[in-house]
């Protein structure tokens, strides 16, 4: 990892980047909510009865930049926190953020998730609601019977950060000149227009060995590599963009339109190229694997820096509900399969198309965990654990010690 002596702290909370870690947040629910509803082969081994393209075109919009901008600002907070706590206050932050929340929550999620997903099973396979072991899909031989599910994301992001602190710990071995051509490699790539295409093509050689060119998450407790290398690149990215912030998110703020079109672009290509792969005239396109990848990863790589540059540039103050919902964020990610696979449950043979069965299921599931947060989490322990010291409370005891001073 980069120095980051020459970075100047900021001045206040990037409040952006935490209106766009919400979003991020909420749109987990709206895509395992899609899932349900592809036509498409499934990542789950469950199906509601009604399908949608739109919900195959939801799927590959929201997955092609949501989980890059999180490893994105994962990696610049990691910084921030390093640069505010140095290296060891870094990890025990992220020790006391990640791994305790993990180590809590995830035997009861995978309890909970794995019933009512049989239960979804059975009724995807039988049309009537039950429980038969025999119809979950068997693992692969040898394999354990866990896996992270959807908090594969917070066990990532921890040895990611572990990797991060013994990286800063260990930069004295490595040559100062070393150090800085690889922040100075990144920040280069970041700031330039055509950047995005060499960001990529790392991606696109790992994405070429997994079918349809997209890298998709085992949630296995050791990932293969491919896996580390797709969420890795974006941290990285995150990390070194803190050193250069003040220029660089200037920068993204100015091209976050153009980022956005040629994202646009590029994703409208990779559905072509989609089509083109499993269509009569698959054998024309060789190697067709790494050209998907290509420009999936050219468009995550785009609107990544887009989503950035757009909430630095119109949201760059805290906003009522965007501040909210930053600070449920944690426990809506936590929860939200419980609501997505629930209420997908409940709606199975509800009377409506898939496109009214999703809007249903998405405000049910937001609901839900919105109001499960406000009545057993904001003002609990279970909040200080997720979220730490809230803001409004250093704010107030800020503002009591300002008067304080003040009186003397």
């Amino acid at each position: 990892m980069g120095r980051m002596n020459n970075a100047q702290p900021l001045s206040q909370r990037l409040h952006a980047l935490d209106n766009l870690r919400a979003l991020m947040m909420w749109l987990g629910i709206v895509l395992h909510v899609a899932v349900n509803h592809l036509t498409i082969e499934s990542p789950l081994p469950w199906r509601d009865p009604k399908t949608s393209p739109a919900a195959d075109l939801l799927v590959l919009f929201i997955h092609s930049f949501r989980m890059p901008v999180f490893f994105l600002l994962a990696g610049f907070f990691a910084a921030l926190l390093v640069e505010r706590r140095g290296a060891n206050g870094m990890l025990k932050n992220r020790g006391l953020r990640l791994a305790l929340p993990f180590a809590i929550f995830w035997p009861l999620l995978f309890a909970a998730t794995t019933v009512l997903a049989m239960v979804y099973i059975h009724l995807t396979v039988r049309g009537v609601p039950g429980i038969d072991p025999t119809l979950t899909p068997a693992r692969q031989p040898g394999g354990s019977p866990f896996n992270t599910m959807h908090l594969w994301f917070l066990y990532q992001l921890l040895w990611l950060c572990v990797l991060a602190w013994a990286a800063v710990r260990l930069q004295r071995f490595v040559p100062a000149r070393m150090r800085d051509a690889l922040a100075h490699g990144f920040t280069t790539l970041a700031g330039r227009r055509w950047g995005f295409v060499v960001l990529a093509l790392p991606l696109a050689v790992v994405g070429a060995f997994y079918p349809s060119g997209m890298v998709t998450v085992s949630g296995s407790f050791m990932p293969p590599l491919g896996e580390w290398i797709q969420s890795g690149l974006f941290f990285a990215a995150g990390w070194h963009v803190h050193g250069q912030r003040e220029r660089l998110l200037a920068l993204f703020a100015a091209r976050c339109w153009g980022y956005a079109a040629a994202g646009l672009v590029l994703l409208v290509t990779t559905v072509m190229l989609l089509g083109a792969s499993r269509g009569a005239g698959a054998h024309r396109l060789p190697h067709p694997e790494f050209w998907i990848a290509l420009t999936y990863n050219a468009t995550a790589w785009l609107w990544s820096l887009a989503l950035v540059g757009a909430f630095m540039r119109y949201l760059p103050r805290q906003n009522a509900v965007l501040a909210y919902l930053s600070q449920s964020a944690y426990w809506v990610y936590l929860m939200h399969m419980l609501g997505t696979i629930g209420f997908g449950i409940l709606l199975f043979d509800a009377p409506v198309g898939a496109v009214a069965k999703m809007g249903l299921n998405i405000a049910a599931t937001s609901l839900a965990a919105l109001t499960s947060y406000q009545l057993l989490v904001r003002h609990t322990f279970v909040g200080a654990l997720l979220n730490g010291q809230r803001a409004e409370k250093r704010s107030t005891r800020k503002s009591t010690k300002a008067r304080v001073l003040a009186a003397k």
